[in-house]
């Protein structure tokens, strides 16, 4: 595992680490605003994103965060919107949406990480379609290891 921050000061750390990747986690903020500026033209979100893709990383996760910061808390309407835009944006680099997890997590209270949130009773869990299989599950850590 290698865990390469978002900042922009880090992009060197963020090519080496994902040039040795089998696969990627994009953790995308679902704050208002947060998300906006990492998906807008020149975004960190669609930059670690399409460097990702372009350096081999086949197997993409999408970990919708700060759920618990979203207007109302834990929006299923924030968490949909999000996976659309993203999904949209990931497409047109190359990966297939369909084999992408996308998974609403609170990294500060644990929610979806480990085990199913209560908080999120809205969310049915994941599943994917790759040439391997389907693969299918409620929370982070089943994604890493679909």
């Amino acid at each position: 595992i290698i865990d390469a921050p978002g900042h922009r000061d880090f992009i060197k750390n963020m090519i080496t680490g994902t040039s040795q990747a089998d696969c990627a986690v994009l953790i995308v903020a679902a704050g208002t605003g947060e998300f906006e500026a990492g998906i807008s033209k020149n975004g960190q979100t669609r930059e670690h994103a399409l460097l990702a893709f372009t350096l081999g990383v086949k197997q993409l996760i999408v970990g919708v965060n700060k759920m618990d910061s979203t207007e109302p808390p834990y929006s299923e309407t924030r968490f949909e919107e999000i996976k659309k835009e993203v999904s949209s944006y990931i497409k047109k680099i190359g990966y297939n949406p369909t084999a992408v997890a996308f998974v609403p997590i609170s990294g500060w209270h644990g929610d979806n990480m480990l085990e199913p949130s209560t908080k999120m009773p809205w969310f049915k869990g994941w599943m994917v379609e790759r040439k391997e299989g389907k693969a299918e599950g409620k929370c982070l850590i089943e994604a890493l290891d679909a």
